[in-house]
């Protein structure tokens, strides 16, 4: 299109606040990486072509009329580089949705990673953060691209500067595709030379299965390989290579932890290649609970939402590839053909056989734990079909041990006599090993183990037990302290308090289930306790925080007859007192030292001034 038929038809558009300063961003932050441009351009083409591809599999009329490729054309004497693609291509309303704002990521997550980046890890990082396309402008002074739908007789031209706005007006295309055309700037002149284009495209695409090829003297030559890595055995692949597959499937710029590479033969025949990551995704509490590994089907990429793994899986990346469905599979099918299924079963006992034996290296699992172990226990919650394999590769923080722990090393570890796993679940790690909640515990010498993700309040539920020895939170289980003997010397005979108990009782009235004597506590005055039929406290914490509370189920106040505050409040109560300011402060007390707050902070500060005034006063 001319400059004088843009200027009189095209429309102007102004880039967001958020592109605009995204575009920033990529051209001054990613400056001395800016061969990844080449990489991005090249897999948005590729993702284009397999795309129609596939949809010409139910529309005919989509099918491409030779073999489809991706070519670059270096054009020295225009200082330009463009990128051309037989795929989809776009409409005009594509153009706006895809060209004029950000896929995914606001600009604040991804300038404060770019802070913290290694100089070697910034290359993807525009990948991981969903605006490839913007980093043209590294190169760029100005950018063209000219596309047209598949199925559609019109042309569009999207054109920017990369200052603020764009512009699109109709263009010309003789088939369906897109042409991406860049304008260098006087100092990326280097990408003008097919030499060295090549070198990046080798580097960065050459596992993209659609040829890839560089106008040369004249010449189209092919500048990758072109070939499924995962369909290599593992030995005629480099560890860089599986990394440049984990860094374009999977939107990464790390290194993965663990890389799964296998071909399953036999009655179900596929190839697999997957990734555990290093690090965990930006967007990880974001993200929906659904895999997104792809599923290819004799090469050919099908789709990434065929539920390869179940969703606590969900963080592994890669491909799945299979000779055992059609090419014209569809979604429908997917979610019934029996092939798939078994693929499933298979591609998920995989999985977990490879998480079995990186745990031997305790080290190196805490890694992966830290990263990923608060999605790996959804599966306790959500699938009972792998609750006892998954059961092992948990981890714990513990009341007894530093570090992890598992439920195996746990069992080891009971007190004879002990029938049962004891959890508590809070915020932190640190604030739960200090929790009042211990103190009988830690008296008897039984570990607890203290649970801190939000899942940890709900999987217990599902998993009542782990090798033969009951699951329960220590607001649930104070009873079993009973029977259980005190390390050393025991403690006094407990003072009766049976009217002390009455009258808090009386005065907390619904507040409470029941006010009750404990032997589970040794420095503090009182505790909470769950009532015999009620949730666990932290799941209650919970429910009410997020607004999704049901019916209310009061605790248990438990108090220690032997504390001096419990003495005090005998004689008090002995001598006539009302009690029921008391009573408040012991129940907001309690809630306070499980991390909760008082049921009215106001009214609670105006009880322990009140306090604090009678005893100074």
């Amino acid at each position: 299109m001319t400059d004088a038929a843009e200027t009189v038809q095209a429309e102007r558009h102004e880039f967001g606040a958020e592109v605009g300063r995204l575009l920033d961003l990529v051209v001054y932050s990613l400056y001395s990486e800016r061969e990844i441009f080449l990489r991005e351009l090249v897999a948005n083409a590729a993702d284009a072509t397999d795309r129609r591809r596939f949809e010409a599999l139910t529309h005919p009329a989509l099918a491409f009329t030779g073999e489809p490729k991706v070519r670059i054309v270096p054009d020295r004497p225009g200082r330009s580089l463009s990128v051309s693609d037989d795929g989809i291509g776009m409409t005009r309303e594509d153009m706006i949705a895809n060209l004029g704002t950000i896929a995914r990521s606001g600009t604040r997550a991804f300038g404060e990673t770019l802070a913290s980046a290694k100089p070697e890890e910034r290359p993807s990082l525009i990948g991981q953060f969903g605006v490839g396309f913007y980093s043209a402008f590294m190169v760029a002074e100005k950018v063209e691209v000219t596309s047209r739908r598949a199925g559609s007789d019109e042309a569009w031209t999207w054109a920017s500067d990369g200052r603020g706005g764009y512009t699109i007006a109709p263009g010309t295309r003789e088939a369906p595709g897109t042409d991406v055309v860049l304008r260098l700037k006087p100092d990326a002149e280097e990408y003008l030379d097919a030499y060295r284009i090549e070198t990046v495209v080798r580097k960065w695409a050459d596992h993209v299965t659609i040829p890839v090829t560089i106008e040369r003297d004249g010449k189209d030559v092919a500048a990758n390989e072109g070939t499924a890595l995962w369909r290599k055995s593992r030995s005629e692949v480099e560890a860089e290579a599986y990394k440049d597959v984990y860094r374009h499937v999977g939107g990464m710029f790390d290194d993965p932890w663990a890389t799964l590479h296998w071909r399953a033969e036999g009655a179900l025949e596929f190839y697999a290649l997957l990734f555990i990551p290093g690090m965990k995704p930006f967007d990880m509490l974001d993200q929906e609970r659904k895999s997104r590994v792809r599923l290819h089907v004799r090469r050919m990429f099908i789709t990434d939402e065929a539920d390869l793994l179940p969703p606590w899986l969900r963080f592994v990346k890669g491909i799945v590839d299979t000779e055992d469905l059609p090419l014209n599979v569809s979604r429908e099918m997917l979610q019934a053909t029996p092939v798939l299924a078994r693929i499933r079963k298979a591609v998920t006992n995989r999985v977990l056989t490879e998480l079995k034996n990186k745990a031997k290296d305790a080290e190196d699992y805490a890694k992966f734990w830290d990263n990923f172990g608060a999605v790996l226990k959804e599966g306790i919650w959500d699938d009972s079909d792998h609750r006892r394999e998954i059961a092992p590769l948990l981890r714990f923080r513990s009341s007894a041990v530093e570090g992890l722990t598992s439920l195996p090393g746990y069992v080891e570890r009971m007190k004879p006599g002990q029938e049962a796993i004891y959890v508590l679940a809070g915020d932190s790690a640190e604030a739960l090993a200090q929790s009042a909640q211990l103190e009988g515990f830690r008296a008897r010498g039984v570990e607890v183990l203290l649970l801190t993700d939000s899942i940890d309040a709900f999987w217990p539920e599902r998993m009542s037990e782990f090798d033969g020895k009951k699951i329960r939170s220590v607001t649930q289980g104070a009873a079993d302290l009973d029977r259980l003997p005190r390390d050393g010397d025991g403690p006094d005979a407990a003072p009766d308090s049976s009217d002390l108990v009455a009258a808090l009782k009386a005065a907390l009235g619904d507040a409470v289930d029941d006010v009750r004597t404990t032997g589970r506590l040794v420095d503090s005055a009182v505790v909470l306790a769950a009532s015999a039929n009620g949730p666990d406290l932290q799941l209650q914490r919970m429910l009410r925080r997020s607004g999704r509370e049901g019916m209310p189920s009061a605790p248990v106040l438990e108090i220690n007859p032997r504390h001096a505050l419990i003495a005090t409040l005998r004689a008090r109560q002995a001598s006539g007192a009302d009690m029921t300011a008391d009573a408040g402060i012991l129940l907001d007390l309690a809630r306070v030292q499980d991390g909760d707050l008082p049921r009215d902070p106001a009214a609670f500060a105006r009880r322990i001034e009140a306090a604090l005034a009678g005893i100074h006063g």
